[in-house]
């Protein structure tokens, strides 16, 4: 016991249970001992400390910090009392203590834990008010909306802070109205914002809604952000009750956090089969969904995580990621192009992959139409096609393309391109054992170069915003649930199957300005929205089944598979492989290819 704080709570301890027992004496005569109960008591003394002493230190009530004191210190410093009572007891009864009242037996425990317990809530209490009392709450006033556990953590948190100091609580429930949580009043509907915002001078609210529906923290998030406040929220909801949480990391309500969707049900097993302890293969491992594919493949403990990319610090950074927050995981870095040949071979000689996601691709629909068109089909289908040629001959398991709702019906060279990788893959599934398996879906937000990180920075430079049409729509989704759902069809898949995501309903792209505008702390007098045109190779809405394509239901409610009726003939692959082997081609040319391989493409 070397550490001077743990040695005086020890010794204070043992007064309190010296102190405990002679006052249960004192209360059981009311104050007027007698001699002969004072001599008893005195005696006792010598082996009562002694015996909770060794109990306070079994049940271990000095490995935690009195100014943390929690319910479950509490809770251990009960079990000791508790237990030292029973034994005090055992020896009066079968060593027949004389001058011991059974009186003094119930009360000592209980005076006991009354001192310990009360002296070190107060303490904490003191302790507290020293470092974020008044004289330290100058932040700023904000209303916490939500008034469940998460508000319960968060509020005890901002009563720490300088930066911040909570005035009222909003519930949307009608049950908490005017209740109290944590001594502030409760107040609601969420209508009621804007009334408590001006009585209590505040500019800020920080949502703790975890637990809401996306409709109802959106609905608060528009009154509070209508009402010209800023919305905060908290990063995670398991952050929060795991005790993680830091004022520091309450942060602005991005429109990421109002256009969640219900957590993915994933198939942990199957998963488990699939992935663990097997050497899988990410290519384009540094792009947004391949990075996280790497991150949740992470997850499962595969023998060998096999990184490719183009990009050199993009494979640095997400090395760097998983190196930090998987650092049991070996990882295998390469830097390489899906379409050469040679590099490709070298890689899967050397790794032998069991599952392989492809991820690499050109995805900028404006950017891949005109002069770099060839390149996108080069590297879209005809790198598809390299590396699943080369998975094959490695023996590769399963193979799972990584597709998107633009090859379906497409009017431009990227959606056309990503459509002829399916058809490739489709193609060459009875060639070997490899399973290919194809899963398409639509944007994922905040993905590198879609439009929330652009409407971001435009919002940074004063605007204006510029949405290319005001009736275009688009499906969304987190790359953390496209991510799982590439994962689940992987497993499902048994080979030849396109895999369709339910991106649930479309969202027009103008209304997602307006709001990223409005949650930025701007209206739209002050960030302008200009409309200048669909671009090249654009459409109004995405599709997510081809003309005459169906969809079959699967066992996993976010997943479909797309009925094909097309098949390749010999002659039309062997002509195919003939047109992609040129590394130059003029846009023309690549037009009237594009759509002699893919009938469904519309040319601009």
């Amino acid at each position: 016991m070397t550490n001077p704080r743990t040695l005086a709570a020890f010794l204070h301890d043992l007064v309190a249970a010296g102190l405990a027992w002679m006052l249960a004496f004192w209360l059981r005569f009311n104050f007027d001992l007698p001699p002969e109960f004072a001599a008893s008591a005195t005696r006792s003394l010598v082996w009562i400390v002694p015996l909770f002493g060794i109990l306070f230190f079994t049940f271990g009530l000095y490995r935690g910090l009195w100014r943390f004191a929690s319910l479950s210190d509490l809770q251990h410093l009960i079990y000791a009392v508790v237990s030292g009572a029973v034994l005090t007891l055992v020896a009066v009864v079968f060593l027949r203590l004389e001058g011991i009242p059974r009186s003094v037996l119930v009360m000592h425990p209980m005076l006991l834990a009354l001192m310990m317990g009360g002296s070190r809530f107060a303490y904490r209490s003191w302790k507290e008010h020293r470092l974020y009392g008044p004289t330290k709450m100058r932040g700023q006033p904000v209303l916490v909306l939500g008034a469940g556990e998460a508000a319960d953590s968060l509020l005890r948190e901002l009563h720490r802070s300088g930066l911040w100091y909570a005035v009222a609580v909003v519930s949307k429930d009608p049950a908490n109205k005017g209740r109290r949580l944590r001594g502030l009043p409760v107040f609601g509907p969420l209508q009621i914002i804007p009334d408590l915002a001006q009585k209590y001078s505040v500019q800020h609210v920080i949502m703790a809604m975890p637990a809401s529906t996306t409709l109802e923290r959106r609905q608060a998030a528009e009154i509070a952000s209508a009402a010209g406040l800023t919305v905060m929220t908290m990063p995670s909801y398991d952050d929060l009750l795991a005790g993680r949480v830091s004022v520091s990391s309450i942060r602005r309500v991005e429109l990421e956090d109002l256009l969640g969707r219900d957590a993915v049900a994933l198939d942990q097993d199957g998963l488990h089969e699939l992935l663990t302890d097997r050497v899988v293969l990410v290519s384009g491992a540094g792009g947004s969904i391949g990075a996280e594919l790497c991150r949740q493949i992470a997850r499962f403990s595969p023998t060998r995580l096999v990184l490719l990319e183009t990009s050199e610090f993009a494979l640095y950074q997400i090395d760097e990621d998983l190196a930090h927050t998987f650092p049991g995981i070996v990882r295998s870095c390469w830097a390489g192009d899906v379409r050469d040949n040679e590099r490709v071979a070298e890689l899967l000689a050397a790794e032998r992959p069991d599952v392989i996601f492809h991820a690499a691709a050109y995805k900028h629909v404006p950017l891949m139409e005109y002069a770099n068109a060839w390149q996108a089909v080069r590297t879209n289908a005809f790198g598809t096609l390299t590396l699943a040629r080369a998975a094959q001959k490695a023996g590769v398991d399963k193979f799972v393309l990584i597709s998107t709702d633009k090859a379906v019906n497409p009017t431009n060279v990227m959606g056309a391109s990503k459509r002829l990788a399916e058809r490739l893959c489709r193609s060459i599934q009875n060639e070997g054992k490899t399973r290919f398996v194809t899963v398409r879906f639509g944007n994922v937000l905040g993905s590198n170069g879609s439009v929330i990180p652009k409407f971001r920075e435009q919002i940074a430079r004063g605007g204006p915003v510029t949405v290319t049409h005001p009736d275009i729509v688009r499906f969304f989704m987190t790359i953390p649930e496209a991510a799982q759902l590439v994962l689940q069809a992987g497993w499902m898949g048994q080979g030849g199957e396109i895999f369709v995501l339910d991106m649930g309903e479309p969202v027009k792209i103008v209304d997602l300005a307006r709001d990223m505008i409005r949650l930025s702390g701007f209206s739209e007098e002050e960030i302008r929205l200009e409309f200048p045109g669909l671009r090249p190779g654009e459409k109004l809405f995405e599709e997510l089944l081809a003309d005459g394509e169906t969809a079959l239901a699967t066992p996993h409610p976010k997943l479909r598979i797309a009925k094909q009726t097309d098949k390749m003939s010999d002659a039309e692959f062997a002509e195919l492989q003939a047109w992609l082997l040129p590394k130059v081609k003029d846009f023309s040319e690549v037009r009237v290819g594009l759509k002699r391989f893919v009938p469904e493409y519309v040319n601009p």
